[in-house]
């Protein structure tokens, strides 16, 4: 029978640690096939480099937890008595030297509970291998990706036949949302950006009770989730007309992002992709907009490696997913972005995202 613990054994021989520590998130569901949510509650799997695997386990977790069919020992702690007897329990089972952890996963206190148990226990931070093992998605993975992206471009479509000069940018938020879950996304990928006018301009913008009016851009970032993976799409669309300068920077930065399209192919490096795509920005006359890098690897978390930026000379293998979405900001005036879902194949890429990137006038 095939080891499912055999790569994080690995990982912690190659780290010189001897086991590696997993919480619930997008690894440790993708271990168990089981999604668990965080709390105030530690609750924590220690996959040691040879041997069964223990786990600290929230009392009224158990019954979950057994549906996985766990291997080792589990040491579950209640509310009324505090969980330190239980990772002092652990401590004692599998008294550890070292342990690799995930480095932007687990939460401080979980880790002060280890190390409160062991003290002389040497934590390292194993982020970037263990994330690395979701870094080329499986096919069953990209399926689930494409239904996300799916659900969400239906919603999108319908959302924007719907749009009507007046309404709020909370309005269509609760539209678009309704809308991803009326095609059947099991849940947000994160919550939805909607702003118009000088509000497009910000990176994050969140949804206001503010009406859209004649004139504006509106931007669009959202995405369903399915299947336990993300979709991450924007659109940038106009209110009522769009008016020659908006459409000369849209034009800019649709260019910018079929230059992502184009020079995608195994084996260039995320340097490549961005510098490439950026280069197209920096040559228009709206350079002094550009405020980020090109975009970052899309999976179980909306934001996971690749991180598509220059420095970052991490190469592209076939089944990395990352989003392509440049864009131009003018805090005064708008923000344009646009962004597909990227796939790398054996010969090239394939964009998973098919909402056209036409000019498009709502309202």
């Amino acid at each position: 029978m095939t080891d499912r613990y055999r790569d994080f054994r690995r990982i912690a021989a190659d780290l010189g640690t001897e086991a590696v520590a997993l919480v619930p998130g997008a690894n440790f569901t993708r271990l168990f096939g089981h999604e668990f949510g965080t709390n105030e509650r530690p609750f924590v799997v220690v996959i040691p480099v040879e041997g069964a695997p223990a786990a600290v386990v929230p009392n009224l977790e158990l019954t979950g937890f057994a549906a996985l069919k766990f291997e080792g020992e589990v040491f579950d702690w209640r509310d009324q008595t505090g969980y330190a007897d239980s990772f002092k329990a652990l401590a004692a089972h599998m008294p550890l030297k070292s342990l690799a952890v995930e480095g932007q996963t687990m939460r401080v206190f979980v880790q002060l509970a280890l190390t409160g148990a062991r003290p002389a226990m040497k934590i390292v931070d194993g982020e970037t291998a263990i994330t690395g093992l979701r870094y080329c998605k499986t096919p069953d993975e990209i399926a689930a990706m494409v239904r996300a992206i799916a659900i969400s471009e239906a919603a999108l479509g319908e959302t924007l036949d719907g749009i009507r000069i007046g309404q709020t940018e909370k309005e269509i938020e609760r539209s678009l949302v309704q809308a991803m879950f009326a095609h059947g996304a099991e849940g947000l990928a994160f919550g939805a950006l909607v702003a118009a006018g000088p509000h497009s301009a910000a990176s994050h913008a969140h949804a206001r009770d503010v009406a859209i009016r004649a004139g504006d851009p509106l931007l669009l970032d959202f995405g369903a989730r399915w299947g336990g993976l993300c979709a991450d799409i924007t659109r940038t669309v106009f209110v009522g007309h769009v008016t020659d300068e908006a459409a000369a920077v849209y034009e800019v930065v649709r260019a910018a992002n079929q230059r992502g399209h184009d020079v995608t192919r195994p084996g260039v490096t995320a340097h490549d992709v961005d510098d490439a795509v950026i280069a197209v920005l920096e040559a228009s006359p709206y350079a002094d907009r550009i405020r980020t890098k090109t975009g970052h690897g899309l999976g179980r978390d909306v934001h996971e490696a690749p991180y598509i930026m220059r420095g970052n000379h991490q190469v592209l293998e076939p089944g990395v997913v990352f989003t392509n979405e440049p864009g131009l900001y003018d805090p005064r005036h708008f923000g344009i972005r646009i962004e597909d879902d990227v796939l790398v194949t054996e010969t090239g890429s394939r964009s998973l995202t098919s909402f056209p990137k036409d000019i498009r006038i709502v309202g």
